[in-house]
């Protein structure tokens, strides 16, 4: 009884599954299987580039390949501006192991203090990039990087070299880090010495590691090279009297403008003080302005023979015309005295050049129409932008319009007042005289072919102004310490009163000095500029005129140029 009991007891725990509920199920895998048979099918053959654009996405790389920056040398070709290549070392926090040592280790090859180091790392733990050390010069790098470290990385770079340092600092300026122009001529040619970077694709690990170089999209394209028309030895030269002037008279700043006295082109350009580019750590940004460009300042009597050409050229007066100075000053305008160091009495005109003297100049500008200085000035390039230079900054000077001017005004702009002018600029007005009347713009960069310049005077009016300027050199004139043995020499001295806020300063002034040499055939024209001397000697002719003898007779050696005063060398032989 017991047995059959307990078998109606199983018999009616079974349930068998009903056939509807069975093939239900069947369907239902056989449905997904086909969703997933489909899905798949779908991928592989109809989307199939998704797939691979997803995994591409995650190891393939496009990389930029950075482009060598031109170069930029002297006329001769000598390397003032190069760049080199460096190492940037550079880490995945993420990925950086978390024990001290390790990173004490790494910090300690980076040259950082591990303390430090340690922090900023987690600091940008979170973050997937940071920079260990930028513009590393390969070796050390390298060092870094065999240590074997996970999450550090290094990437091929350059770094701008100046090899002449703060000789040319200001003349070519300096990139930043990611080498770019920011001052001089590195800023104004950025574009031509960048070039164009190239684009490779790679393939890479998820931790970014290179696994294989594909294939090169477009090469990168190297800048272009600059040659100037810089000496190199003539530049050298240059800023070394240059320095050691300003640091003699304790003046603010000095600066020196060498160009060719036939072709306008630039032989050197010396800023002091300086600074070296190549390490910026205590860079003062007023010592970035390139002086001789970016600087206009009143000329005073340096301009006088270029106001003698207006003179000459009206058919007024001549080298021997005369004029009383007496009583050696003059009210013009019931207000405004005009004054001269002495009373010069009766000069011809060549006297007034050579004695610099204001009244002179003052009774010739009054004789003159109205606008005949101001016209000449304008036609020598004066308060306009240099036409063949281009540079950050460049200063055009001023020239003020001649229409209703004072008797007061007109005789100011005679002697060099009224009117600002940078040391280029002066210099470039002055290739009127030293070829035969053409004026030549002043360049930076070697011409293709030789430039005629345009007929501002007549070659007489230019011969005439030169013979007359090579009286301030002989001795009893202002510039008598330019002076170079075996030479002649032609210049004119400039000390202008500087302006301050309340006008022209009473013992702050400008030492000003431009000289040709040699007088027989002009090679050279220097510009000099001493920004407030403050030792006993302030005047041009003190401070500026023998900066110009020290200079000119090593150019002139340098330049092979024959002397032309032998008997200045016998006398020195003696």
């Amino acid at each position: 009884m017991s047995r059959q009991k307990d078998t109606s007891s199983s018999d009616s725990e079974y349930h068998p599954m009903s056939p509807w509920r069975f093939r239900f199920i069947v369907f239902i895998i056989l449905v997904a299987m086909a969703v997933l048979a489909g899905r798949i099918v779908y991928l592989q053959v109809v989307d199939h580039q998704f797939l691979k654009g997803q995994g591409d996405a995650r190891t393939l790389r496009v990389e930029t390949i950075d482009a060598h920056r031109g170069m930029i040398t002297d006329r001769d070709g000598e390397p003032l501006a190069v760049s080199t290549p460096v190492v940037t070392l550079w880490a995945n926090p993420q990925e950086l192991p978390d024990d001290r040592a390790t990173l004490t280790r790494l910090a300690k090859s980076l040259g950082d203090n591990p303390s430090d180091f340690i922090d900023r790392v987690e600091r940008y733990r979170k973050k997937s990039f940071m920079y260990l050390k930028r513009q590393v010069t390969p070796s050390p790098a390298q060092t870094v990087l065999d240590l074997g470290i996970a999450g550090v990385y290094g990437k091929h770079d350059y770094k701008r070299y100046y090899p002449t340092g703060e000789v040319t600092a200001q003349l070519l300026g300096v990139t930043n880090i990611d080498d770019k122009g920011q001052e001089g001529l590195e800023l104004a040619y950025d574009d031509y010495l960048s070039g164009t970077p190239g684009k490779r694709r790679v393939l890479k690990d998820r931790k970014g590691r290179l696994v294989r170089d594909l294939h090169l999209i477009r090469d990168a394209e190297p800048g272009g090279d600059l040659q100037l028309t810089i000496n190199l030895r003539l530049q050298y030269m240059a800023y070394r009297e240059l320095k050691a002037a300003v640091r003699e008279h304790h003046a603010d700043a000095g600066t020196l403008v060498m160009i060719d006295a036939h072709n306008g082109e630039v032989l050197a350009m010396a800023n002091a003080p300086s600074f070296n580019p190549n390490n910026r750590a205590n860079l003062d940004p007023a010592g970035l302005r390139n002086r001789g460009v970016t600087d206009a300042f009143e000329p005073g009597s340096v301009m006088k023979p270029l106001a003698m050409c207006a003179g000459l050229s009206s058919g007024k007066f001549t080298p021997d015309t005369v004029i009383d100075t007496s009583p050696g000053w003059m009210v013009l305008d019931h207000k405004y005295t005009i004054k001269d160091s002495l009373d010069f009495g009766k000069l011809t005109m060549t006297g007034i050049i050579t004695k610099s003297s204001n009244i002179g100049m003052t009774h010739m500008a009054l004789a003159l129409p109205d606008d005949a200085i101001w016209n000449m000035y304008s036609k020598m390039g004066l308060g306009q932008e240099p036409e063949d230079i281009t540079f950050p900054g460049e200063a055009a000077g001023s020239l003020p319009s001649p229409y209703h001017w004072s008797k007061a005004k007109r005789a100011t702009l005679a002697y060099g007042y009224g009117l600002s002018a940078s040391a280029l600029q002066l210099a470039a007005a002055y290739t009127t005289i030293t070829n035969d009347g053409r004026r030549v713009p002043a360049t930076l960069f070697k011409r293709r072919s030789p430039v005629k310049g345009k007929q501002i005077v007549t070659p007489d009016v230019a011969h005439q102004v030169l013979k007359m300027m090579e009286t301030v050199v002989e001795p009893g004139g202002s510039g008598y310490r330019a002076a170079v043995n075996g030479y002649r020499v032609a210049g004119k001295t400039g000390t202008v009163r500087k302006v301050g806020v309340e006008g022209y300063q009473r013992k702050a002034y400008r030492a000003n000095f431009l000289g040709i040499a040699p007088a027989s055939n002009p090679r050279i024209i220097t510009m000099i500029s001493i920004d407030n001397p403050k030792g006993k000697e302030f005047y041009g002719g003190q401070v500026s005129a023998p900066i110009f003898a020290r200079v000119a007779g090593k150019a002139l050696r340098l330049l092979d140029v024959p002397p032309d005063n032998p008997h200045d060398n016998a006398e020195a032989t003696r």
